[in-house]
């Protein structure tokens, strides 16, 4: 019996090595170009996982800029903001069924099969000016931001800046990993694409 186990331990492994090979060889771009690398190898998204994460606020200097951009094995939503001495900048970030304006509680449609809410402790506007710093509208996509094509990324709604904070809906194709990284006047949020 132990010796059926382990001919039928070697047969599923063999087995799956042969279908990696055949996975990477048929994913390799037909330009001429070299393979990528297998996604197994390449994303590594350990410890990423999909539960809330947050940090506590520590400096509350207005927003400036949202940028995206695609990477091989996530998407990146990039925040701006200016931070004095390179302090961490607060955040809460985690999956809702549904995205819900703060202040208004008005419900915001967001495209995609599951919905990341990102609220970052930096107003959109100059507190002791009033004057925009961001030009986001409720309920309307990221002013700058171009989702379509992206693999992971489906759709973004500006929600409100609402007592020091602004509220982002980030549309995404499923409930994924996600990690939060910051980088001097940077806020980052990757998503991964499996």
């Amino acid at each position: 019996m132990r010796r059926l186990g382990t001919v039928l331990t070697a047969v599923v492994l063999a087995g799956a090595a042969v279908s990696a090979t055949a996975v990477s060889a048929t994913a390799a771009p037909a330009t001429g170009a070299a393979p990528a690398a297998a996604p197994s190898a390449a994303c590594d998204t350990g410890g990423w996982g999909s539960a809330l994460k947050s940090a506590d606020a520590r400096d509350h200097q207005p927003l400036k800029q949202i940028k995206a951009g695609q990477h091989a094995c996530y998407d990146r939503l990039v925040f701006e903001v200016p931070t004095a001495g390179g302090k961490p900048v607060g955040y809460r970030i985690g999956y809702v069924k549904e995205l819900h304006q703060d202040g208004s509680g008005d419900l915001i449609k967001v495209g995609g099969g599951a919905i990341l809410e990102i609220r970052v402790a930096a107003p959109s506007y100059d507190p002791e000016t009033g004057k925009s710093t961001y030009p986001g509208k409720a309920g309307q996509p990221l002013p700058g931001v171009d989702v379509k094509g992206y693999r992971t990324f489906k759709d973004t709604r500006f929600g409100s800046s609402f007592e020091g904070d602004t509220q982002i809906g980030l549309g995404v194709a499923k409930r994924l990993p996600f990690r939060v990284v910051q980088q001097k006047n940077q806020l980052i949020v990757d998503v991964a694409h499996s």
